[in-house]
């Protein structure tokens, strides 16, 4: 009698299925402590980040107290279209963009650099006290930060006192927009490339170590080793970094922004997060706030998208 081979092959799977359902079981009952410590991660997502989204319908609305989030008058998208007829917001918008650019172009390697730099160094306490040094500021407050730079920079700063000495006269940095970006740029590389740099040192001890004794045996410098071994071996890191970065690009920090700005320099301090401050909840303009923060995230959802699709493309993407 002829044997069929599709028969048999069912019969197979139909013997295994409780086997595997079995080892299902007992899979999930090994992983059940890890399930039960991932349970609040996703009740506080769910709570504080997936349940708000429902209250970006009133960027579609005329929110007002009164009436309440359901209850306010539908203006579909009259929000958006008086968010981008009028000149204040797009230069708020040119603004963050401006920004947050310079921020990834400017600020991302420094961390790279730095974590290169401690993995290069071969005395422990000399490594030690650098790294102390570059991640404490990570622990300050803006609130602390802004009054140590304002008052460097400050027209009785020290910088001043120097430059006057040496020049005869001061500059006021804090009221030139062009000096205002680069002190903006230089006090956020200050306070988090060292804490960035953590995750690049983390990278770094993965690479095997007898590839570095192969280039130097083959003759290879340090530049040459850190640029055919050492930027290679991160390079996943340093991808999935940048799609993150991406995804804050128009997300400047309030907090950096609303301590070093003053009115002179609005024209280019003025940024999405401290206009939503000001006439969100000050002005109480509900709606048109939502609106912004709405496009402010779609914007970042679509760099992320496109960052990853170029990222993919060399097969570094994040998904």
């Amino acid at each position: 009698m002829k044997a069929n081979p599709a028969k048999e092959v069912r019969l197979r799977e139909q013997s295994q299925a409780p086997s595997r359902r079995f080892w299902h079981t007992q899979r999930f009952k090994t992983n059940m402590p890890l399930w039960l410590m991932f349970v609040p991660v996703i009740i506080f997502y769910l709570v504080f980040k997936y349940a708000p989204m429902a209250g970006l319908v009133i960027a579609f609305k005329n929110y007002t107290f009164y009436e309440g989030v359901w209850g306010s008058q539908w203006v579909g998208f009259d929000n958006f279209r008086m968010l981008f007829t009028q000149a204040q917001s797009l230069q708020i918008i040119r603004n963050t963009l401006l920004l947050s650019v310079l921020s990834v172009v400017i600020a991302f390697p420094f961390p790279i650099m730095l974590a290169i730099m401690l993995n290069e160094v071969r005395r422990k306490w000399f490594k030690k006290t650098v790294q102390t040094l570059v991640y404490l500021p990570h622990f300050f407050s803006w609130v602390i930060v802004g009054g140590l730079v304002v008052t460097i920079f400050a027209q009785s700063g020290i910088v001043n006192v120097l430059l006057e000495r040496l020049t005869g006269q001061s500059f006021a940095f804090l009221f030139h927009e062009g000096s205002w970006v680069a002190i903006f740029l230089g006090s956020g590389i200050w306070k988090d490339a060292g804490f960035s740099a953590i995750i690049y040192l983390a990278a770094l001890t993965s690479i095997d170590p007898s590839l570095y004794e192969a280039a130097s045996m083959d003759g290879a410098g340090k530049w040459k080793q850190i640029r055919h071994i050492t930027l290679p071996g991160i390079a996943p890191t340093i991808v999935i970094m940048l799609i993150l970065a991406m995804g804050r690009v128009m997300e400047v920090g309030f907090d950096q922004v609303y301590v070093l700005q003053n009115s002179i320099v609005s024209g280019i301090s003025e940024v999405i997060s401290t206009y939503i401050y000001a006439i969100g909840l000050q002005g109480g303009q509900f709606s048109l706030t939502a609106a912004l923060g709405l496009f402010e995230s779609l914007v970042a959802f679509v760099l992320v998208l496109i960052t990853n699709a170029v990222a993919r493309r060399f097969g570094k993407g994040l998904w």
